[in-house]
């Protein structure tokens, strides 16, 4: 007699191996003749698939081969009929046989990581909750089409038959199984788009929803689509969603914190934080702010963070996912004051819980409660609501992009299944404002240090001054400083940097209409929405948009509302607008505190127009001078071997032109010649100090004289002369 369990452990057990099975596997594992009982195991293996089908499994016949098939792995002739009349049979959309063979493998494979290891095979009806789809839409009908979910669950209480053990028993965290099993019907319903989410503790039937009447078999059906289309696993369901909890937000000062517990020494601390009741700040530098913002009654959750690329519960590309292991969640008690400590009840999660996609890096952070995908990681930690990974995958762009279309997965060896956690590189940034003074910027620290500080305040900087005072070169290092590091890994998706010019326009900034290349027209986000994207998905992490001659192009009509969202007040969901382009009806974008501006204007090009005054007041101004200072003495001697003499005669010449221009009423201080002109680069040594000077002067000084001094040659060749004096 063929055992439905015994088959099921044989196939999962070559599932989570990635290896195919033969009927004859199945015939021992069994213990009947492969030959007697073949017929059998074919029924036998396509109507465990339909069950598993029923519990939102993969098709599990799709690993089963003949025994010459083993090495190939080919399905043919009878035994691919038999496997795609089962496809068919569960509703399955096969187009190509093979493709869909191939596909159906790779799920089973994926599966098998998250499967459960003892199913009721017995009973294929589905879960019990799937019996409350209809009394949830039913009681919602009768009360007027919205309700709470406690009136919901008096009336389903009140007008269907429900068997008294069920009335009074309790789920393991102690909450009724009949609210636990309502919850979870109204969790699936509103996946079908039967009921509304839209207004916190109330549940309201959608349009569609008024409509629908259920029986069990159409509850049934509609709740293995729902969990095939969004891949809710089984463990998820054994959670409780956000409504069991619907005090979650009810205080609307209540914070909730992501905290790491690995120190640099000591490793791992989470069982003494759970044991003794407390998370302790491994800096005494760092974080003492956010530390003394918590309080009493804020909740707060220990992770961490890294990579993961194998025995993923959803496609990826072949890519890497971040992933964030939530090991205890608490309610924080009493905070001690001091930046160092605040007292926690904790419970410990056993197992731990990942959550993917949306992670926090940072050793603390606060989640913002305003914000939809901050919200949804909230849910999953503090209330049990399992993560939607068709969302992530699907509708948040930055993902979609990243993950969407599924791809096979590259050979096991070239794959880890998790990297080492990246919290201490966050904690410990490699770039610093040190760093920029050590690449050879001639300003003070203290300069410096304020200049960071402002753009973290303010969120938008613009960088003025004279051509040549290095505009571009600090822009982008203190892009590198917000980040923490200037690795082209990092900085590839987290600084970008574009110039502004007379055609430079909103479609190329924000977003437009452009050729898809397919003969049609596609909306395409411009760079500005691009990095907005992914500031969203990556909320820990400073992104940096750096716009080289930020006033040659139209400010106004290029940045066009963002310019409103831009301000530091107004970035947050409240304040979100409508674009000028948009795909979805009343689709509203914000600006997340993430994302960081900083522009570049040389003041001395007379044929730009004065800059908006409301970009003006969106924007910091920082003035660049002329740094001829000793730390600039320094530099070209100490690193880049010029002579002392002849780096001093060049600072004497070229601040003498500089105090002639800034003396000409024609010009002024805005036109004077920066030092980037006569400073040598270390990477491009220097033989004869004296003949490069000559040669700047000549190729690039007096050129540029002559552009200012379009009518006065005389004063052009009197300032060679001075320059080139000797030399």
């Amino acid at each position: 007699m063929l055992d439905s369990d015994k088959t099921y452990k044989t196939l999962l057990a070559a599932a989570k191996e990635h290896s195919l099975l033969t009927f004859d596997d199945l015939a021992i594992a069994n213990d009947v003749d492969r030959k007697t009982a073949r017929a059998q195991l074919r029924k036998h293996v396509g109507k465990l698939s339909k069950i598993g089908h029923g519990l939102g499994w993969p098709l599990l016949s799709a690993i089963v081969v003949e025994e010459k098939d083993r090495q190939s792995g080919n399905l043919a002739g009878s035994a691919l009929k038999e496997f795609l009349a089962v496809a068919r049979s569960t509703g399955a959309e096969v187009g190509d046989p093979s493709k869909f063979l191939t596909k159906e493998r790779e799920n089973v494979f994926h599966w098998a990581s998250t499967a459960p290891e003892e199913p009721d095979l017995e009973n294929p009806a589905g879960p019990r909750f799937v019996e409350y789809f209809g009394p949830v839409l039913e009681a919602l009908r009768n009360l007027g089409g919205s309700g709470t979910p406690e009136r919901v669950t008096a009336w389903i209480k009140a007008n269907i038959e429900i068997p008294p053990n069920e009335l009074d028993a309790k789920t393991k965290g102690g909450n009724p199984q009949v609210q636990d099993k309502i919850n979870w019907a109204r969790f699936y319903l509103v996946k079908a788009g039967l009921v509304g989410s839209s207004k916190r503790g109330i549940w309201s039937l959608t349009e569609e929803g008024k409509e629908t009447v259920l029986s069990h078999d159409h509850a049934l059906a509609l709740f293995r689509e729902i969990k095939r289309q969004f891949q809710i696993a089984q463990e998820e369901e054994d959670s409780t969603p956000d409504e069991a909890s619907p005090d979650l937000f009810d205080d609307p000062k209540r914070q909730f914190w992501f905290v790491g517990a690995s120190w640099d020494s000591g490793g791992d601390q989470s069982d003494r934080f759970i044991r003794e009741g407390v998370w302790e700040n491994g800096y005494e530098d760092r974080y003492l702010e956010d530390v003394k913002r918590m309080r009493e009654g804020d909740r707060i959750a220990i992770k961490s963070t890294f990579t993961r690329k194998l025995a993923l519960p959803f496609e990826t590309k072949g890519n890497s996912v971040s992933c964030m292991r939530i090991k205890a969640i608490g309610v924080v008690t009493a905070n001690v004051g001091d930046g160092r400590s605040v007292k926690v009840e904790w419970q410990k999660l056993t197992p731990p819980r990942d959550w993917f996609f949306y992670t926090y890096r940072t050793t603390i952070l606060e989640a913002d409660r305003d914000d939809d995908l901050a919200r949804r990681l909230i849910r999953f930690t503090f209330s049990g609501e399992p993560q939607d990974y068709r969302y992530w995958i699907s509708e948040v762009p930055y993902f979609a992009k990243k993950y969407g279309e599924p791809a096979r997965v590259g050979p096991t060896e070239e794959m880890f299944e998790e990297e080492p956690e990246t919290e201490r590189e966050a904690a410990n940034p490699s770039y610093t404002i040190e760093s920029i003074v050590d690449d050879g910027c001639f300003m003070s620290m203290a300069f410096i240090d304020q200049l960071v500080e402002r753009l973290k305040s303010k969120k938008n900087v613009v960088i003025q001054g004279p051509p040549g005072t290095g505009k571009t070169w600090l822009a982008k290092r203190l892009a590198y400083a917000l980040i923490g590091s200037k690795d082209p890994k990092l900085t590839r998706q987290r600084l970008r940097i574009i110039q502004f010019h007379p055609s430079y326009s909103y479609e190329d900034f924000v977003c437009g209409w452009r050729p898809s290349g397919n003969g049609t027209l596609a909306l395409l986000n411009g760079v500005f929405l691009q990095i907005v994207e992914a500031a969203k998905a990556q909320p820990d992490r400073p992104f940096v948009l750096v716009i080289e001659e930020i006033n040659r192009g139209n400010p106004a009509q290029i940045f066009g509302e963002v310019l409103t969202l831009l301000e530091v007040s107004k970035r947050n969901r409240d304040d979100a607008m409508e674009l000028a382009y948009h795909t979805e009806r009343h689709e509203r974008v914000y600006v997340p505190k993430n994302v960081h501006v900083i522009g570049t204007m040389n003041i001395a090009d007379r044929s730009l127009a004065l800059v908006d005054l409301a970009l003006r007041r969106r924007f910091a101004f920082v003035d660049l001078e002329p740094q001829l200072n000793d730390r600039w003495s320094q530099w070209c001697v100490d690193r880049c071997g010029f002579p002392v003499e002849v780096v001093d005669l060049m600072r004497q010449r070229l601040t003498a032109l500089n105090d002639e221009i800034e003396g000409d009423r024609s010009l002024g201080p805005q036109f004077r010649v920066g030092h980037s002109y006569i400073t040598p680069t270390v990477d491009s040594p220097v033989t004869d100090p004296a003949a490069w000077f000559r040669d700047v002067v000549r190729t690039e000084i007096v050129p540029l004289l002559e552009e200012y001094w379009f009518d006065a040659p005389e004063k052009v060749t009197a300032a060679a002369r001075n320059l080139l004096a000797g030399l």
